[in-house]
Order: C-alpha cells, then sequence, then structure tokens
C-alpha cells in the first residue's frame, strides 16, 4: 500500500476529511487479502465508523449500528474488519475526540482497569491519590472546597502514621500509582518531606500537585524529603499579583515566580532528577495569556539554561459552572492563541511537552470538541474504586477526585471506608465490592468527577451497555 492511501483512511476522523477516498483506500488495503473482499458500501461503513468514533469515543456500539443502519451480522463483519486495519484505529486516535482514547482510554484498557472495574475484582486500585494537606492559604473561585475548611492541627501525627502504614502496604510492580494531591495544600504538611522520602525507598515516583507558594527556601531545608519526589507539577493561577487575586484571593503571582526561580537554581546546582512542570486552566478572559505563559516558562528555563521546565498541562475549566465556560468569540480567540503558542513554543521552548488535554487537541484542529458532562443521572452506583480512589488526612477513602474536601455537603456519601495502620486499602476495596455499597446520585453530586472520573464513567457506561447488547467481543471498540 502507498504512503498515500494510508493518509487517506488515517485522516478520515478529521474535519473536511474525504470520506469517498477513505473507503477507497480502506477497500483497497483490505482487498489485498483475496479472502477478505470488501464491498464498497462495507468500505464506506467502515470509514463512518472510525469516523463517529474519532469524534464521540464513548457511543454505545448499538447506537453505531443503528446509525449505519446494518444488520447485526454485518455489523458484526464490520467489527471484525475494523480489528484487522490499523490505519482505521489511527483514524479514531487522530480525530477531534483522540484525546480521550490516547490519553486515559486506552492506557486502562491495556492495564486491566476496565475489566476490573466491569467483573467488580477485589485489587488494589490502580491510581491512589494522597491528600495529606491540612489546609490551603488559597481560595480559588472555580475549587468546590469549603471557605475556611480545615483539618485539625491534631489530625496530622495520626494523619502521617496512616499514609506511612499505606506506603507501606501498596505493591511496588507500579512505581507511578501514587501521587500528592489535594483536596487542600499538600505543602502545609510539614512532614510531607519524610512521606516522600518513605515512598521513594520502596520505588515509587511520585508526582506533587502543588501551587507552589509554600515551595520556599525554609521548606526545602526543613523537608529535604522533598527532593525524592519524581515530579512537581505546579498549578499557575495568572501571570500577575491581580490574577491570581482575583483567581484564589490572595496576590501569590511573586512569590511563586520567586519559589520557582530559587527552585530551578537549585534543582541545577544539585543535578537533581526531580522533573518540574506546569499546569494551566484557560478561564474567561484570559485566552490571549497563553503567550504571556510561554515567556513566564522561558524565563523560569533561563534560571537553569540546562534544566528546562519539562511539561505543561494545558487545561479548560472542567467544573461545568456557568462561570468557567468560554463564550464564542473568546473561543475562537483561543482556538488562533493556541496555533500561536504551539508555533512559538516550538521555537523558545523546544524541549516543553505540552499536552493540550480532551477539548483542546480539537480546538486546535479547528473542532470545539465538547468536554464529556456526566450528568446525576449517568454517575454509577459503585463508582470505580478499581480505578482509583483519594485518601485524605482522616484516611477517608474517597470514590472521586473531586469530593475529597472536608465539609463539603454530601461527599461524605462518597466515602468508600476508612484506611489507618491497623486496616489496609485492600480491605476497603473488598468491602465495598462485596457490599455492593452503593450511592444514589443527586444533583450537584456531578461536581465531585473531575477530567478522570468522568472519562471513567462515560467508558465503563458505554462498556456495560455493550456487552448488554451482546457486543462483548468488541465492546467499547477498541482496548
Amino acid at each position: 500500500m502507498t504512503d498515500l492511501t494510508d493518509e487517506a483512511i488515517r485522516g478520515c476522523a478529521l474535519p473536511g476529511a474525504d470520506l469517498a477516498a477513505a473507503a477507497e483506500a480502506t477497500r483497497r488495503v483490505v482487498g489485498a487479502d483475496p479472502a477478505a473482499a470488501l464491498s464498497g458500501e462495507d468500505a464506506d461503513a467502515l470509514v463512518r465508523l472510525a469516523a463517529h468514533y474519532g469524534a464521540h469515543p464513548f457511543t454505545p456500539l448499538e447506537d453505531v449500528r443503528a446509525l449505519l443502519d446494518v444488520d447485526r451480522e454485518r455489523f458484526a463483519g464490520l467489527l471484525d474488519t475494523f480489528g484487522r486495519v490499523p490505519q482505521l484505529r489511527d483514524a479514531v486516535l487522530a480525530g477531534p475526540g483522540g484525546k480521550y482514547w490516547s490519553n486515559t482510554v486506552l492506557s486502562m484498557e491495556r492495564k486491566g482497569v476496565i475489566d476490573n472495574v466491569l467483573h467488580r475484582e477485589v485489587v488494589y486500585p490502580h491510581i491512589v491519590a494522597l491528600y495529606p494537606g491540612p489546609t490551603c492559604m488559597f481560595r480559588c473561585h472555580f475549587c468546590v472546597r469549603v471557605t475556611g475548611a480545615r483539618y485539625a492541627a491534631s489530625e496530622l501525627d495520626n494523619g502521617n502514621a496512616m499514609f506511612s502504614a499505606l506506603i507501606d502496604e501498596m505493591p511496588t510492580e507500579n512505581p507511578y500509582v501514587m501521587y500528592i494531591s489535594g483536596g487542600l495544600e499538600p505543602l502545609t504538611n510539614p512532614g510531607l518531606g519524610t512521606l516522600v522520602s518513605r515512598a521513594a525507598n520502596r520505588g515509587f515516583k511520585l508526582t506533587l500537585y502543588s501551587n507552589s507558594f509554600a515551595l520556599t527556601e525554609q521548606t526545602l531545608k526543613r523537608q529535604p524529603g522533598l527532593w525524592d519526589l519524581d515530579a512537581i507539577r505546579t498549578s499557575v493561577y495568572g501571570l500577575t499579583d491581580d490574577e491570581y487575586e482575583a483567581t484564589t484571593g490572595k496576590r501569590g503571582f511573586e512569590r511563586v515566580k520567586a519559589n520557582l526561580l530559587r527552585f530551578q537554581k537549585e534543582r541545577a546546582a544539585r543535578k537533581s532528577p526531580i522533573r518540574l512542570g506546569m499546569s494551566y486552566i484557560v478561564l474567561p478572559g484570559r485566552a490571549r495569556r497563553l503567550l504571556d505563559l510561554l515567556d513566564y516558562i522561558v524565563e523560569l528555563d533561563a534560571a537553569a539554561p540546562d534544566r528546562p521546565i519539562e511539561f505543561l498541562n494545558l487545561r479548560e475549566d472542567y467544573s461545568g459552572r456557568p462561570d468557567g465556560k468560554l463564550d464564542p468569540g473568546e473561543r475562537e480567540e483561543l482556538r488562533e492563541t493556541l496555533e500561536l503558542f504551539h508555533e512559538q513554543a516550538a521555537l523558545k521552548a523546544p524541549y516543553l511537552q505540552v499536552d493540550y488535554g480532551y477539548a483542546l487537541q480539537g480546538l486546535r484542529g479547528g473542532v470545539d470538541t465538547e468536554l464529556i458532562r456526566i450528568r446525576p443521572d449517568q454517575m454509577r452506583p459503585e463508582a470505580h474504586i478499581q480505578a482509583g480512589v483519594q485518601i485524605d488526612l482522616l484516611g477517608d477513602v474517597y470514590l472521586y477526585r473531586e469530593s475529597g474536601f472536608p465539609g463539603l455537603k454530601g461527599a461524605k456519601r462518597y466515602i468508600a471506608g476508612k484506611v489507618s495502620p491497623e486496616k489496609r486499602l485492600i480491605d476497603v476495596v473488598r468491602e465495598h465490592v462485596d457490599t455492593r455499597a452503593g450511592v444514589s446520585a443527586v444533583d450537584g453530586d456531578e461536581y465531585f468527577l473531575d477530567g478522570f472520573d468522568q472519562v471513567l464513567t462515560a467508558r465503563m457506561n458505554q462498556v456495560e451497555a455493550d456487552v448488554a447488547a451482546g457486543w462483548e467481543k468488541w465492546r467499547g471498540l477498541m482496548r
């Protein structure tokens, strides 16, 4: 087959693709095997199948069969053929919704996580988020945290003992099974460095998600174990003190910048392997600020030319709240800015790995990809404990990433159990699975799900619908 033939198929899910040319190319690829000749109608159906899943990853197979208007026998044949044409799989991954597949779905499939949830296996969660922070110095307007809510200082010793026991309990096959986030700001826990060293000594590679306001010279001296982290990902809430104050209630930009500049220099001097990156949520009114964000990264790079910032995660506000949604005019401005940012980043920061996330990747390609928005009636009563949990300072095991905040109304309903030095995480999983403990979602519960939870919920709903409709052999289309 020629490169042009492959290219025609691989581009069939992109906006403006020539579907007729892609269908003819698919017919030729399949027809290379004399025993597998493909009709023009079936080639067209295969291309439409790939194009649909490239844009709408979570559609149940039965719905797509109805869309293609084919009977079950023919549809089964199409699914078998799809599995033998890797270019069609590539087309799905290249589509506007491709990041859902590549960032989350296929990784979870390859590691058996989806099957573990589907079959209700008693296994350690694939991802365990540690939420050790007792408080936070910011009050971000898009954060679900209850203003003023915090954990008592008296909980720190017991909480850190619990985290120590958890670290000692966790199997070591996956060094990336745990990360540190919140909840509340992790660096407000004075024992965090000791916990990091304990995990590193067992071979775990922890990433710290932080606002870096407390990543000071004093903190690093008091907690040298922080240098045993695998990575620090700093959330950037603006590019001036005024923007920080508007977003977080605190004028934090200059302090965070000074902390990161100092950290860059010390990281280079120590020849520390710890990676440093950023995350940035594009909030209303700030689409054009991406270019200034790049200049900020370049300035940090200059402090340690041999150790530039390694990664950047760009995201939209995933809260689903109206005040986080960009209007149509600003979305077009964002699309144009994303292209400028991509071009300039390649020149100014060539080592920077940029992840545009589920929606922004599609927007870069000219498609306004809608973020998955799970409604309460789509939430799964048992959630997906085998995929991931969040554990706070009290040892409470939360089923969703945005529920692990103290005092949050309704959040306690999503606690699967409590771990302690005497009770293991695997025991909490077993009790949750064996008792079929479920929660009936109500309006507002959807805000407990972050992007990962949204995608896992959509995937599990899709997979269960496929199995129920008799498509278990091909469930989810791609694995």
